[in-house]
């Protein structure tokens, strides 16, 4: 046990004060003078119900909430008794209807929660995650999604976040995990861009490569040659008009068959997203430019 600390004189004998625990107590007279309510114990907690994750504050505040992440969470107890657990059920339903206000804010919230799925399902960073919610709460409140579906501007936020970010992510790619299709996705998109203004520029072909090269199973010696042939590519404004990913494709095809690989244009072009004769023209253009390449 620790000792009592000192904590004044007695009002009523003038003894010496003491403090043990909670309470002020006199040792002359037993008087108790105060009852401290304060808890002197431990002030951090964790919020992974162990010991692991001391923090001395609440969670920080999320941008990827439509709260803030500020509202509380009823949890859930098994060894609750049946009748005391429906009524825990009751009042965390009532509790989920009550976060929200107003149908704009229910609609923030369900957006922003489609948003953070859609990250995770593509793998990106919690920087990903709050510039996109940020983007569609800012969609909302210019009214873009009126005549537009929450789950499509909810997409379009996190493409276009991965296109300032000059991160390589196709839009196949993005509705192949959303609840939005590939139209719902380009009409949103198109609108966050005109009435936002998004700082977006054309993706580099070789940020696709690495992708490519793995999904097709081709050697690191195919990727960098590929590489060479991007770099002629961009150089010499030849992508102009055509989509990144099929240029990248037409590097990695063109540097399979100058090492004999068996890569067709059609594999080749399915895995890119873009039709066959967008790859032959981009084969072409490279293989009129090869002499370059070899140069450089």
């Amino acid at each position: 046990m620790h000792a009592p600390e000192t904590a004044g004189q007695c009002p009523e004998c003038g003894g010496e004060l003491t403090r043990d625990g909670r309470e002020g107590i006199c040792r002359e007279c037993g008087l108790v003078v105060a009852e401290s309510r304060i808890d002197h114990g431990p002030e951090w907690r964790s919020f992974e119900d162990d010991t692991t994750d001391r923090r001395r504050t609440g969670p920080p505040l999320s941008r990827a909430r439509h709260d803030r992440g500020l509202s509380t969470r009823i949890g859930r107890d098994r060894g609750m008794a049946p009748r005391r657990r429906r009524r825990i059920a009751r009042l965390r339903r009532q509790h989920r209807r009550s976060r929200t206000a107003s149908k704009t804010e229910r609609n923030l919230m369900y957006g922003m929660m489609e948003v953070r799925r859609i990250v995770d399902q593509l793998s990106l960073s919690e920087r990903f995650r709050d510039d996109a919610c940020v983007l569609f709460e800012s969609g909302q409140d210019a009214g873009l999604l009126h005549g537009r579906t929450i789950e499509g501007m909810a997409a379009a936020a996190v493409y276009a976040v991965c296109r300032s970010a000059d991160v390589s992510r196709m839009i196949e790619e993005v509705t192949s995990v959303a609840q939005a299709d590939s139209d719902e996705l380009t009409v949103a998109y198109a609108a966050l861009n005109r009435e936002l203004g998004l700082e977006t520029g054309p993706i580099d072909p070789r940020e696709y490569l690495p992708r490519f090269a793995d999904r097709l199973d081709l050697g690191p010696e195919i990727e960098r040659r590929a590489r060479e042939f991007a770099a002629i590519v961009v150089d010499r404004n030849l992508a102009g008009g055509r989509a990144p990913s099929g240029v990248a494709a037409a590097c990695l095809y063109t540097a399979a068959r100058e090492h004999g690989g068996d890569l067709t244009q059609r594999d080749a072009a399915t895995v890119a997203g873009v039709a066959s004769a967008t790859l032959r023209s981009t084969y072409q253009d490279i293989n009129d430019r090869q002499g370059e390449v070899a140069s450089d």
